[in-house]
């Protein structure tokens, strides 16, 4: 990885920072190293630009780093990363985007909740988890996760937040079981009608 890529990664103008990324992601498993070691840099900022630029590459270690990422001290980091898994849905970050959907933010959570999204069905029996026990916080990203992904077996636990106390439940609810076409009664005209 040349030394400019990273001298304008880290140059605090945003549009030289995303061509570098672009520029970086292309030399592909080379500039690895040099990124690997930014994801331990003491910089929230630094960090950041890695996994920005890691999200780029296509490589078999780029999993387990996001992955990885997911668990950073800085907020926007672990930020950064559950968006990069909502554009390269990873099965094995399963448990941790879910963790996530605990997270004391709410964009934080909502990230999560798309990376979880991105993993369909495959994510429906721990946003139903989630469903019975969580924050109510990670309960509504669960119940929207529910929503749009629209798998039959999600309708039990949605019918059931029909009635909650929560607006932001009641709502996903409503959305999860009307996209599925749950709840929706035809009547038959009787005779006379």
């Amino acid at each position: 990885m040349k030394k400019e890529w990273l001298s304008d990664l880290l140059s605090g103008d945003d549009q030289r920072a995303q061509e570098a990324a672009a520029r970086i992601a292309a030399v592909g498993e080379h500039a690895l190293p040099e990124l690997k070691t930014m994801l331990d840099d003491p910089e929230e900022e630094i960090r950041w630009w890695a996994v920005r630029a890691l999200a780029a590459m296509d490589h078999p270690e780029i999993p387990d780093l996001l992955r990885k990422a997911l668990h950073d001290e800085g907020e926007s980091v672990r930020q950064c990363a559950a968006l990069a898994l909502r554009e390269r849905p990873n099965p094995e970050a399963l448990p941790d985007l879910v963790e996530l959907l605990e997270a004391g933010d709410t964009l934080t959570r909502r990230l999560a909740g798309d990376a979880l999204i991105a993993l369909g069905a495959l994510a429906v029996p721990e946003l139903m988890a989630v469903m019975g026990g969580g924050s109510v916080g990670a309960q509504v990203e669960a119940a929207r996760g529910l929503a749009k992904i629209g798998d039959k077996r999600a309708i039990a636990p949605l019918y059931h937040l029909l009635d909650s106390p929560s607006a932001l439940l009641s709502y996903w609810a409503e959305e999860g079981l009307e996209n599925m076409g749950v709840g929706m009664v035809f009547f038959k005209p009787g005779k006379g009608e």
